[in-house]
Order: structure tokens, then sequence, then C-alpha cells
């Protein structure tokens, strides 16, 4: 199986999130009630992310339609991606979303997982070359100016990271954020997410990788590495990197370089154990660019990440409990 981004395997994911982009049910709603009144179906609560399971699985979905077309300009898809997100990104579903976002007992709907993804989603759209792409800019820019708000406003009062491998993961939240910031100069935000991950991660040392617990989709040790690279300068990051995984050139934690097992794809927190070896190909890729060349860990890296994507590539469709999100971080593992 190849274990590089192919047009053919663009075309699979295209059509694989088309599918449920807006497909309302079935769906998992995090949802907080503050009366009778809050007691709607998905689509009347989120008029654009009301698909793909869940409100964040929605949100990457178009990151991930989005950047496949903007890598793959001729996919046989594009017609239909377009005319979805014209459907979709209008004035008034942008204020429906955020009349939902605004009530005071949803200040933090989807923190930070989905913050996140609305940023990465944000800076996808704007780097487009599509005639469209400025007009949706400018029409999801309230929902861009919440997620930075919401960030700056909660990032100095985080005492602590939460370093779970599911969505609480801070380091992966950070990452995506620090990327849309540096992208669209939100300097303030890039300031404060560096300073953030800095208080947070830059004396961690001798990590002992206890992982997967049995839900994670997030490699808790590589997130943070994946984190650090981007906010320490090439040689800082070789340093910590050093420290922080002092073994990696013997393949060390040795549960970094085995892939999970997953042992029933229909139980949506066993099947996140397929996104975990996605993700750690990916944050293992990445890390071995970070590295200089002749370093020892890049080839360990590398062979490390060629096999969880063995592994993984074959179970992104399949079942509705992975299909729904499992091809956006088979994406971040190809391209990365």
């Amino acid at each position: 199986m190849t274990t590089q981004l192919t047009s053919a395997i663009a075309s699979k994911f295209a059509a694989l999130a088309l599918d449920h982009l807006t497909r309302e049910y079935p769906n998992k709603l995090t949802h907080s009630l503050a009366g009778p009144q809050d007691v709607q179906g998905p689509r009347a609560l989120h008029p654009i992310f009301y698909g793909s399971y869940d409100w964040h699985s929605c949100v990457h979905g178009y990151w991930l339609v989005l950047r496949l077309i903007d890598r793959f300009p001729d996919l046989p898809e594009a017609d239909r991606i377009i005319a979805v997100v014209e459907e979709h990104f209008t004035e008034r579903n942008v204020a429906g979303e955020r009349v939902y976002l605004d009530l005071p007992h949803n200040r933090g709907f989807e923190r930070p997982y989905g913050w996140a993804w609305l940023l990465a989603l944000a800076a996808q759209v704007q780097s487009m070359k599509l005639p469209q792409a400025q007009r949706w800019t400018q029409t999801i820019a309230p929902l861009t100016d919440t997620f930075v708000e919401r960030f700056e406003e909660f990032l100095p009062k985080a005492t602590y990271p939460l370093r779970v491998g599911t969505h609480f993961n801070m380091a992966f939240a950070l990452a995506l954020s620090l990327d849309f910031a540096r992208q669209t100069s939100r300097d303030s935000l890039a300031g404060l997410i560096v300073e953030t991950a800095k208080r947070w991660y830059l004396n961690d040392a001798g990590c002992q990788a206890w992982e997967p617990a049995g839900d994670e989709f997030l490699s808790p040790s590589l997130m943070e590495a994946e984190l650090m690279h981007r906010v320490l300068q090439p040689t800082e990051f070789v340093e910590w990197f050093g420290r922080f995984l002092p073994d990696v050139a013997r393949r060390e934690p040795a549960t970094l370089f085995l892939p999970a097992t997953v042992t029933d794809r229909s139980d949506g927190k066993i099947a996140h154990l397929d996104g975990l070896n996605l993700s750690r190909a990916w944050c293992q890729r990445s890390i071995a660019r970070a590295l200089p060349d002749g370093d020892a860990r890049v080839a360990v890296l590398r062979e490390a990440a060629d096999t969880h994507l063995g592994v993984a590539l074959a179970h992104v469709a399949g079942d509705y409990m992975g299909e729904h999100w499992l091809a956006t971080f088979a994406l971040l593992a190809l391209e990365a």
C-alpha cells in the first residue's frame, strides 16, 4: 500500500467526506440545555456543522475536502465540494452557529479540539486560490474571531495542560491554532500559544509514554513533540527532543513503535485507535523532518510511520464510526 498522497486517494477521501458532511443522523450531540427551548435537532442547532456524526468532525470534514481540491483542483468531486460549501457557508448559517456559541452556557463548547479545527478550516479557506475563497473567508470570519477570542481568554488562566490522547489534548489544539495564527498574521494569538506551550512543556524530560489508552486517537507524547517543533527554534527543538524522548534511536519507549490493535471498528471508542495509528504516523514523519540530516532517529521515525500507515490506511472506510473522521488524519499523515 502506498504511503504517499495521490489523486486517486484524494478522490476516495473526498467521496467519503461528501457522503457524511450533510448526513444529519446518526448524530452525537455535545449539548448543554438551559431550558426546554434548547431541545432541538442537530441542523436546527448547527446550520453548517450538523453532519458527520458530531460538530468537530463536520468542521474538519470541510477542512479535508477543501484541502484536497486545493491540492488536486481537477478532482472529480471538486464541483460537488464547491456546491456544498456554497450552500452552507452563508451569512445566515454563520449567524445561526454564532447564536449557539454565544449562549452563556456554551462558552466552553468544543474546547479545545473543535476550536482548533475551526481555525484550521479558516486558515485553509484563506489560503486558497478559488475565486470563492475570499468571500468564504469573510463569511465565516465571525466564527473565526469567536474562537480566537476564546483561546486568548482561556489560555492565560489554564494553569495545566491536558495530556490525554483524546479531544481534550491541548498540544494538538495549540499546534493547529499556531499554524493558523502564523498563516493569518494573528501575532497576539501566536505569541500567546508559544508562551503557553513553553510554560506547559519546556521542562518535560524522560517521557515514559504510558500509552495508548483504550480510546485514544492522539499520542500524548508525540503530539507534544509535534507542537514543540513548531514552538522552538530548530536547534532548541533538537535539544529538547533529546531530553523529552532520549531513547528514540533505540526504538524506546517501545509502545511508540508498535501500532495499536483495533478489535472492533463498530465501537466508536475502540475505533479511535485507528486514528491513533494515523496521527502517530503524522507526528513521526513531521518530527523526522525537524531533525538534522544524518540523525539516526530520522530513519527510525520514518520506518515507524510507514508501519503505522500500513496498518491503518486500509480501515479509513468500512464502518461509520471511523468513516466519518479517519480520512482527515490519514491526510495529515500522508501529507507529512
